[in-house]
């Protein structure tokens, strides 16, 4: 069988656990909204009967937010939504305290999308089939009870858990929809995920989206999908849009980049990012935290943009503003930030300045076309270390981009290119263009994660508490500000009160909301 739900946990070493667990004692005292929602929620059980599916960073922040969820009564299970994202004593650590966790640091894309399906998969009462199951008819003789239960909750992390659904559930009803021409390698491997399990479970989907009550989402690129699945009238099931809090995008995607970004290249390389030139593609929330960050440590930025505004607050920062293809010449380090595909071209790479360093920081590694650079027959990649690798490229490289440059790549050299020394280039890529701050250090640091996952734990609440329509939704004000101020006493922050008349007088209540829903922060 495929999925196999006797199987307890799949981690890289269970003999992790104990520096696992101290590790996490240590982040609940930076995690004060989470620990905060368990002592007001704790006993009072909100989550009580909700099986919670979770594809998400398998990180010793994440652990806080599991034990948070399981303490407020649900039954989870967890995948990592990054193959270079979990932190392997994490996963011992939580898998030791009984919660199913399917991750591990490197695993293959073939692994990674068995883990997720192994995380939506939960067993049935007893590991059997039962009465209460939901299996298919041609299951019933199933002893492990494999499928039987989807879960009734996804906190999810770039969308993996909510597509995998949504494709098998229309595979279900017409099997064509998975013979397709593929994209990329990645997508191969989830269509034969999706074939294996048709094959075997033939009405999982059906089954899981009948239960399911929604599913809150982490991050930007899982919100466009939400909203595209929406607009084309994809979307089978109510959508928190956790994203777009505002103690999650200017505290996560700002202040957490500032620091993680930093931490991930130093970690990888130990170069001094002083003197240099950085190139950032992108200046939303997350190019914003990592252009300040590159900024403070000396370094000379380059933004790159396509939005006007975004172009102009970051030209009123100090930020040189220009195409990719213009900083060329210049960039030593290259980070794109943007959640969109094919920002860095294989083009771009070929004439990038020798020993250029080039990462990412938005949530796929589509971002870099790295599988054009894996399939370039005139690229040789030699790993460094893991998470680090050289890319050389040959003398046909050379050749070509100083043709498409119109430029001399030989002796004499002066184009983008040039290294001073013949057929000699090479630049290195961290994280196989996956998120450089978890592939090569370990993400963003627990205090910022707490607002994020405060609003997770929130959301999951909402969406199990209330029967809500199918529409992609976002938490009130009244709670965003609730998330900030569990946040304040940990920073020996004290906040003004309102009086009666300074409330009357700007149109609040004392006690908040505090701005209007359009107000951006």
């Amino acid at each position: 069988m495929y999925i196999d739900t006797d199987l307890p946990y799949k981690v890289a070493d269970i003999a992790l656990a104990e520096w696992g667990r101290k590790e996490i004692e240590i982040a609940q005292h930076e995690m004060p909204g989470l620990m905060a929602l368990r002592a007001k929620y704790g006993a009072a059980k909100p989550l009580e009967g909700a099986r919670i599916t979770g594809s998400l960073h398998m990180t010793i922040q994440t652990a806080v937010l599991i034990e948070t969820l399981v303490e407020l009564g649900a039954d989870v299970r967890w995948c990592s939504c990054n193959i270079f994202s979990t932190q392997d004593h994490a996963a011992a650590a939580i898998a030791a305290a009984g919660v199913p966790v399917f991750a591990w640091k490197g695993e293959s894309l073939e692994e990674y999308w068995w883990c997720t399906a192994m995380a939506l998969s939960f067993p049935c009462a007893n590991g059997k089939n039962g009465a209460d199951c939901m299996c298919s008819a041609n299951e019933t003789n199933n002893a492990n009870g494999a499928g039987c239960k989807g879960p009734n909750l996804i906190v999810d992390d770039g969308g993996d858990a909510t597509l995998l659904i949504h494709k098998g559930r229309a595979a279900e009803i017409d099997a064509s929809t998975l013979d397709v021409t593929t994209g990329s390698h990645e997508e191969k491997i989830i269509l034969d995920t999706l074939r294996t399990i048709l094959k075997e479970e033939p009405r999982k989907w059906h089954d899981t989206v009948a239960e399911l009550r929604g599913v809150s989402e982490e991050t930007t690129t899982g919100v466009h999908r939400l909203y595209q699945m929406k607009e084309r009238g994809e979307l089978l099931i109510p959508a928190i849009n956790v994203n777009d809090s505002v103690t999650k995008s200017k505290f996560d995607n700002l202040y957490g980049c500032r620091e993680s970004l930093a931490d991930g290249i130093k970690r990888a390389t130990d170069t001094m990012i002083a003197g240099k030139v950085v190139v950032v593609c992108g200046y939303g929330d997350v190019g914003k935290g990592c252009a300040r960050s590159m900024k403070s440590y000396g370094a000379r930025v380059i933004v790159t943009e396509i939005d006007p505004i975004c172009a102009l607050q970051a030209a009123m920062e100090g930020f040189e503003v220009m195409t990719v293809e213009d900083a060329l010449p210049e960039g030593n380090i290259y980070v794109t930030t943007t959640g969109n595909r094919d920002i860095i071209t294989l083009e771009h790479m070929r004439l990038m300045r020798d020993q250029s360093i080039v990462c990412n920081i938005g949530h796929f590694d589509n971002e870099i076309q790295m599988d054009r650079l894996e399939a370039a027959p005139d690229v040789t990649k030699l790993n460094i270390k893991p998470q680090v690798d050289k890319y050389i490229f040959g003398a046909n490289a050379n050749a070509n981009a100083g043709a498409n440059a119109g430029t001399d790549t030989g002796a004499g050299c002066t184009g983008a290119g040039c290294t001073g020394e013949k057929n000699s280039r090479s630049i290195f890529i961290l994280a196989e263009g996956r998120l450089v701050n978890l592939g090569c250090a370990t993400g963003h640091p627990s205090f910022v994660m707490s607002n994020s996952f405060t609003n997770q734990t929130l959301a999951q609440i909402e969406l199990w508490t209330k029967q809500l329509p199918v529409d992609v939704y976002r938490l009130p004000k009244e709670l965003d500000e609730e998330v900030a101020r569990l946040h304040l006493a940990n920073l020996g922050v004290r906040l003004t009160k309102l009086t009666d008349e300074q409330a009357a007088y700007i149109g609040v209540s004392p006690d908040g909301p505090y701005k209007a829903e359009h107000y951006r922060y």
